[in-house]
């Protein structure tokens, strides 16, 4: 049985009618498909034209809805005393272990449960430093993926904005601040993108997999959706955006170069 959420993104896939894509798009949004390179994919759209058409549909992109895979926690790790600090390891594993014997006194400090108890701290501080680390490139590609959507945006509104302003200087300056700005953010968003791109996350241990449930049972967000929408060729993804980016720029300027000439401020 179909679900609603299939339903929407169905008809999301099958749109034609000029104007439905907006609303589409916002209907598989409200559906609970909040992965912008999924719509994008649906509707045959790129990322910016999806952020445009959910704010004319008033949603904001920017805070999606609970359960989306936007990692927004970046509270430090402190699961059984283990921080994933590569620094304090050492003192970190003695003092876990000086805990355990504490709560197991009649434990051989030897023996099987104590070699277990030390295996499954390894397994630990080796799962929080890797996840510390995956989770904040993570989250900075996201933070620098949706700033170079929206000012990739806003190089439209302002664009759009030139037809009705009353200082056509002023905001034809706006403009060109706002592509230079989109450019900017394509390069931010690139080297975040390729610092993540670079970092895998992978656990074959049962002690790993238990570590890991451990950092998501303490609320910290799980890695595998993000990790899923993570662009694998940021380098052609930037290259693309760019291009695209100046070669509208480039016709824009010389309509704009045409309207200075009527004015006579050519």
């Amino acid at each position: 049985m179909s679900t609603r959420r299939d339903d929407a993104m169905t008809a999301l896939r099958d749109w034609s009618t000029p104007g439905r894509r907006a609303h589409l798009i916002a209907a598989a949004w409200r559906a609970g498909t909040t992965n912008i390179t999924a719509l994008a994919e649906a509707a045959r759209v790129t990322r910016p034209t999806v952020y445009a058409d959910l704010r004319s549909e008033g949603i904001d992109p920017d805070h999606r809805p609970k359960g989306s895979n936007m990692i927004t926690i970046l509270e430090p790790l402190n699961i059984d005393g283990i921080t994933g600090n590569y620094e304090t390891a050492d003192a970190e594993f003695d003092n876990a272990m000086r805990r355990w014997k504490a709560a197991h006194p009649a434990a051989d400090p030897r023996g099987e449960e104590a070699h277990a108890e030390g295996m499954r701290l390894t397994s630990l501080q080796s799962i929080c430093a890797r996840y510390a680390d995956v989770r904040d490139r993570l989250a900075h590609e996201q933070v620098a993926r949706a700033e170079r959507d929206r000012l990739l945006h806003l190089v439209e509104i302002r664009w759009e904005a030139l037809s009705t302003a009353a200082n056509w200087l002023a905001a034809h300056h706006a403009y060109v601040l706002a592509v230079d700005d989109a450019r900017i953010a394509i390069d931010m968003w690139q080297e975040r993108a390729e610092s993540a791109v670079k970092r895998p996350w992978a656990y074959a241990l049962p002690n790993d997999e238990a570590s890991y449930h451990q950092i998501l049972a303490a609320g910290h967000p799980a890695l595998d959706d993000a990790l899923a929408e993570l662009d694998r060729t940021p380098a052609e993804t930037a290259e693309h955006l760019r291009a695209n980016l100046d070669q509208a720029h480039k016709y824009r300027k010389q309509l704009a170069a045409e309207t200075l000439g009527v004015t006579g401020r050519a």
